[in-house]
């Protein structure tokens, strides 16, 4: 009963450590954005764009600045609905975002067109005025999308792992490209790497760039390791490659989520694990769903 009720206190704590580790990501994120968002409307307001050089310099900084911010809270939250799509649908990221700027085009643009007639309500625009405006938009809120996500691809190859992990990741980086199935007798390369306090029950593995986050009862670590060779080191645990990005043991399943023609697997309160469309089919015939 008492290291029931342990392990149940260290799920806990490490269900609290992930919510906050993912808020100070969040605010960390948000603000480094808007500093960049900052920077872009500065540049913008000296350059002076499409014709708003005529206007003086602080009503050029005002106006970039504003639209700058504007852009952000309308383009940026367009990136949850982009990862939707591409975990539930397994559709690259690339061509979803492009979709996805051109649909936060349309209400930024309209907000353009109201903000230049400002405090006057504005005239009914003419088609060629319309496709103007959302031309212009596009361009510069196409550009900052652009470079946002070019920032995300380069930077997520050097995020480095917990401190914990770094000196044991180093040692797997120079192990053998293909590792063999592990047999009970020998050291896991995969476990060996975890922090005592998760325990060995793996439940989880979901790819992270260049690292494999390893999910347990108790709680997740980031290892150095590619996905395949993970899976080769929990080979004696019944489980499946479930998405390009997700392997998952069975035992750990509660519930299947069913959103449209997404599947998900719920392994618990804070972790659930998409299914590629071409995976559901398998999953059925193996009984998992």
């Amino acid at each position: 009963m008492a290291n029931g009720t342990g392990n149940t206190d260290k799920r806990e704590s490490a269900q609290g450590d992930r919510a906050i580790s993912r808020r100070a990501a969040f605010w960390r994120k948000t603000l480094t954005d808007l500093a960049i968002m900052t920077v872009i409307g500065v540049v913008l307001a000296i350059i002076g764009p499409f014709g708003s050089i005529v206007q003086p310099l602080p009503v050029r900084l005002i106006s970039w600045l504003a639209f700058a911010y504007l852009g952000y809270m309308i383009y940026s939250p367009m990136g949850y609905f982009v990862e939707r799509a591409h975990t539930s649908l397994d559709l690259p990221r690339g061509p979803l975002w492009l979709a996805a700027a051109l649909v936060a085009t349309v209400p930024m643009a309209a907000l353009v067109y109201v903000i230049r007639f400002m405090p006057d309500w504005p005239p009914l625009p003419s088609l060629e005025t319309a496709l103007t405006t959302y031309f212009y938009v596009f361009v510069i809120g196409g550009s900052v999308t652009l470079l946002f996500n070019t920032l995300a691809v380069r930077q997520a190859p050097q995020r480095p792992p917990p401190p914990e992990d770094r000196i044991k990741a180093a040692v797997v980086e120079q192990s053998p490209p293909e590792s063999p199935a592990p047999s009970p007798t020998h050291a896991n390369p995969l476990l060996d790497q975890l922090p005592a306090e998760l325990g060995s029950e793996v439940i989880a593995l979901e790819m992270e760039d260049h690292y494999v986050r390893v999910h347990t009862a108790l709680g997740s670590a980031l290892v150095l390791m590619r996905l395949r060779d993970a899976m080769a080191h929990v080979s004696d645990v019944e489980g499946r490659q479930v998405h390009r990005s997700w392997w998952v043991a069975r035992g750990a399943v509660e519930h299947v989520e069913r959103e449209g023609r997404s599947v998900r697997l719920v392994l618990g309160e804070d972790l659930v694990a998409p299914v590629s469309r071409a995976e559901v089919s398998e999953l059925k015939a193996a009984g998992w769903i």
